[in-house]
């Protein structure tokens, strides 16, 4: 790269343990970043902004102690949650009611029912588990260039109600969010570094909104 170039944007990737971070750092890589594992809060400090995976079962947040929690609450950067760390950014989880969310987003993550199918009156199948569309229901930077009803890859058993500051929604048995963004914290359900062409476009776009906040 040339001298006069700028570097790359330091992106966090928080590791506390539920799941594989590979695929979301080769992502953010390829997206011309410069990803890197935190994995105690002081790791935090200096990067342009933070992202929160993760799979699995909510207690696993439980691994993110106050510290942590203290850094996420009151993020410095733009804050991403994908999947799991989605969940995260709301109230609390009806799968670990004893561990509490951050509070970002007001509602509660429950279980998915699969309602019956009218066509063929089959169940659908729980965990939502492959690609399903993606419906803005409000404006957001985050959708810049994304095709109009883009497919996304997801895997979960448990989704949050749509609400204040959901942009984006999904459907399998029931309606849930599925893209969440207000005041610089925003989530995805579904998981962006597996969802292709689209999934990458979102990642750029939120990656815009940590070049802004440098």
């Amino acid at each position: 790269a040339a001298e006069h170039e700028r570097p790359l944007m330091k992106l966090a990737v928080v590791d506390y343990g539920a799941g594989n971070l590979r695929s979301v750092l080769k992502a953010l890589y390829a997206i011309g970043t410069d990803p890197y594992v935190a994995r105690v809060p002081a790791d935090a400090s200096g990067a342009s902004g933070l992202v929160v995976p993760g799979v699995g079962h909510f207690g696993a947040t439980r691994a993110l102690g106050d510290d942590w929690r203290a850094v996420l609450r009151a993020p410095a950067v733009p804050l991403l949650g994908i999947c799991l760390g989605m969940q995260l950014l709301f109230e609390g989880s009806d799968e670990a009611p004893d561990v509490p969310g951050l509070g970002f987003f007001a509602g509660t993550i429950a279980r998915m029912h699969g309602r019956a199918r009218e066509e063929s009156n089959a169940a659908l199948k729980i965990p939502h588990v492959g690609w399903n569309t993606l419906e803005p229901i409000a404006a957001s930077p985050l959708f810049a260039n994304v095709e109009p009803n883009a497919a996304a890859y997801f895997t979960h058993s448990f989704a949050a109600p749509p609400g204040d500051g959901t942009v984006a929604v999904t459907t399998h048995g029931a309606t849930f969010a599925s893209v969440v963004d207000r005041g610089g914290v925003c989530g995805m359900q579904f998981h962006p570094e597996k969802s292709g062409r689209a999934g990458l476009m979102l990642l750029r776009n939120w990656v815009r909104r940590c070049s802004a906040s440098v």
